[in-house]
């Protein structure tokens, strides 16, 4: 079967995130990081959402709306092995494959009831670009999804990486007391490509309406500039 398969956009997911710079390798590093999907027209209906607060997680499917190619490879570097090291592309999570399918893991955190956008689901953990389709959303079933003793791959030697972040309080005070929490977590998720480390190097990254410089040297990420856009 080489014939298209037609798919509908849903949804579109908000977030903090103009740019993919920035954002969580996968859903659910930062838990307060908060998104918000609002729905197309044509899905503004409540009963396709009945039941849907019963239960905790959910699973999006969506589209690597940047990252489209006309053409494929086998294999791809995984950022996190440096950016050199090849793997299978159906061995990693990388936005560069025959389809451009995303996959994530999100904490539902509440639906509204909103007077001009209908439903919207309020989440938590995602990994999205601010404008990304949603092709669809599925209840996350602890009893048949989550698998404890499952294996991480070359993936395993990265679990509880992290970086200390060193945040001047007279630069937090220029960020919404709201959104300090996710934007710490998101730094200290390390944005950089790994394959980057110039401690004189100063970074930026687009988060909300702030953009918001760094650096990194052994370990420890300093801020030094939050500037509103």
């Amino acid at each position: 079967m080489t014939s298209p398969v037609p798919m509908k956009i849903i949804a579109t997911m908000r977030s903090a995130f103009p740019s993919k710079f920035g954002i969580p390798r996968q859903s659910g590093l930062v838990e307060s990081l908060k998104s918000t999907i609002v729905f197309e027209p044509d899905y503004r209906n409540p009963d396709a959402l009945r039941g849907l607060e019963g239960f905790s997680h959910l699973w999006l499917i969506w589209s690597f709306s940047k990252a489209v190619r006309e053409d494929w490879s086998p294999t791809v570097r995984p950022p996190r092995l440096g950016g050199n090291t090849r793997m299978g592309v159906f061995a990693t999570r990388s936005p560069f494959r025959p389809n451009a399918i995303g996959l994530s893991s999100v904490k539902l955190d509440s639906v509204e009831n909103h007077p001009t956008l209908g439903p919207v689901i309020h989440v938590s953990g995602a990994d999205l670009l601010d404008g990304t389709p949603i092709f669809d959303i599925k209840p996350y079933l602890p009893y048949t999804d989550s698998h404890p003793e499952a294996l991480g791959g070359f993936t395993a030697g990265y679990q509880g990486y992290g970086l200390e972040v060193d945040f001047p309080p007279t630069l937090l005070e220029q960020v919404p007391e709201k959104d300090r929490e996710a934007l710490t977590g998101v730094l200290a998720q390390d944005p950089r490509p790994s394959y980057q480390d110039d401690p004189a190097r100063v970074y930026g990254m687009a988060f909300g309406s702030l953009d918001v410089k760094f650096k990194v040297q052994d370990g420890l990420l300093t801020v030094v500039g939050v500037e509103a856009k």
